[in-house]
């Protein structure tokens, strides 16, 4: 089985204190034929600094930083465009991947033929300790089921980019990467996963989850500016969302 060039995608917004940690992340993966570009987002402390530091020690690392502050789909759209690999997979500044993501996700996609594929993650508070909890992944996802809540951890998500072509974020401030995932899954007809946790999410104080009422208010405008929903289908498809994360909860949260 040849081994595909993966693009990870990382943008970076003062993120001093986590980047280090989660670049050593993607260099140590048992799989070594992928590229990470970073894009920082006119970050005021010392990330790119650390950026330059290596980009200069690994070729496979690359750095670009934005003039202004855009916002995180610019940042990824940016780096989607520069991207060279057949795959193309998330991983935010201050999140980890496993040792073994890339190449177990990889063969899960090859091996079955998978356009789109996410896992379970765990979760470790912002200073990096253990929260003992995991973030089961359901089984496969379609687009209806996405339609009512996001499924996919943007950390653990990889698409075929040789399949789908490059699919883009679009210019909104929160939630982006929910919008992303629906499309691709509308062109793909299912995102399938692996269960086992690839990846851990760190869960911070400022975190949107952290805010259900700007949940709510961010998920509605992936509804109204993403998906171009009128008023009165945005207001339904919220009730749904509602619904399925507060009631019927089909992604559970576990003990580890």
């Amino acid at each position: 089985m040849r081994e595909p060039l993966v693009s990870v995608i990382t943008p970076t917004y003062n993120s001093e204190f986590f980047i280090s940690e989660t670049i050593d992340s993607v260099r140590s993966q048992t799989y070594t034929n992928w590229e990470l570009i970073l894009v920082d987002d006119a970050s005021s402390d010392t990330t790119v600094e650390i950026l330059k530091k290596y980009a200069a020690s690994d070729t496979r690392i690359t750095y670009h930083v934005l003039k202004t502050n855009s916002g995180a789909a610019i940042a990824r759209n940016t780096a989607i465009e520069k991207a060279s690999g057949s795959f193309i997979a998330f991983l935010d500044a201050d999140d980890l991947w496993k040792p073994e993501k890339l190449t177990k996700q990889l063969s899960f996609m090859q091996t079955k033929d998978i356009a789109v594929s996410f896992s379970s993650y765990e979760l470790m508070d912002e200073k990096g300790n253990s929260l003992s909890k995991m973030v089961k992944a359901l089984p496969k996802v379609s687009y209806s089921k996405m339609l009512k809540s996001n499924y996919v951890g943007n950390l653990t998500g990889m698409y075929n980019a040789e399949k789908l072509g490059k699919v883009y974020m679009p210019n909104i401030r929160k939630r982006q990467d929910w919008a992303l995932w629906l499309k691709l899954i509308k062109k793909a007809g299912f995102a399938y996963s692996l269960e086992e946790p690839l990846a851990t999410y760190r869960v911070r104080d400022d975190s949107i989850s952290s805010n259900k009422l700007n949940l709510l208010k961010y998920n509605y405008a992936i509804y109204r500016k993403a998906l171009k929903f009128g008023a009165f289908k945005s207001s339904l498809y919220l009730i749904r969302f509602l619904i399925e994360h507060f009631f019927i909860k089909p992604q559970q949260t576990t003990q580890l």
